[in-house]
């Protein structure tokens, strides 16, 4: 049988799990912080609305609701709770910044599809100059790689360039049978919220560059990672280059891109 939320298929190639249960989805949209009257508050994947209609009471006009999905744009539109101008077909990991029309902060939320869940925070990164704030479901495991710390075998590349530059809280999880179709495994809601302060003089393409050569082989130390990722290190402290990518902190990262980009 197929699964329908709201006479609405759930496409399993679009990895829709519509969420049934309010309770989730108010608990969800109260832990975003803002207050700012001009925030815009960005849905990803709004499919039948079980977020959207609880942003939408607290936020009114500064939600936009996104989905990729016709169908899911198509029925959201006909719903009257809805101001107008709220909905908007399109996919967040190739829509510009101009497509927002905002000027204030922007707030990223939602039951985010598990197959593109890495996509869209390395996009909200992309985007780290306006995003002060997430709040969304995510595989559980991925959510817990978001917040591990390092030396977890679980920390990695997002955990490091997240952690750089937002504050990473798991809040809490989700079981399987509150969304049609259920999914296999839990949920995880995560927060991320802008750090006061960051490093300014270290850009963070050269971060990404960096973390991705060591992570990319990870069980080797910094030395072999790193000049396989064709980085000069003459002159990095020995104790570093013996450590393996897991064993630095982000701020370790952060420094250790400063020497190899100042050298």
């Amino acid at each position: 049988m197929v699964a329908k939320s709201n006479g609405v298929k759930a496409k399993k190639y679009l990895g829709q799990h519509f969420l049934q249960d309010p309770s989730v989805a108010q608990r969800l949209v109260a832990a975003i912080l803002t207050d700012h009257p001009k925030a815009r508050i960005l849905e990803i994947g709004a499919g039948t609305g079980a977020l959207t209609r609880p942003l939408t009471e607290r936020f009114g006009s500064q939600v936009l609701a996104l989905d990729v999905d016709d169908e899911s744009v198509q029925f959201l539109l006909r719903q009257d709770w809805l101001p107008e101008g709220s909905v908007q077909h399109g996919d967040f990991l190739t829509m510009p910044m101009s497509d927002l029309k905002t000027i204030g902060p922007l707030v990223v939320a939602g039951n985010f599809p598990y197959n593109i869940s890495s996509q869209i925070l390395f996009k909200f990164l992309d985007w780290k100059d306006c995003s002060t704030e997430l709040v969304g479901m995510f595989q559980k495991e991925v959510a817990e790689r978001v917040c591990a710390t390092h030396g977890s075998k679980t920390y990695g590349i997002l955990s490091v360039l997240i952690q750089v530059y937002y504050e990473a809280e798991y809040l809490f999880t989700v079981p399987p049978h509150v969304f049609n179709p259920p999914p296999k495994v839990n949920s995880g809601v995560l927060q991320l919220r802008r750090r006061a302060e960051w490093p300014e003089d270290v850009a963070y393409a050269d971060i990404k560059r960096v973390t991705k050569a060591a992570f990319n082989q990870r069980r080797k130390t910094l030395r072999n990672s790193l000049r396989a990722g064709g980085f000069a290190i003459d002159g990095i402290d020995e104790a570093t280059l013996k450590l393996r990518p897991e064993q630095l902190s982000p701020e370790a990262f952060v420094d250790l891109t400063r020497q190899l980009t100042t050298q």
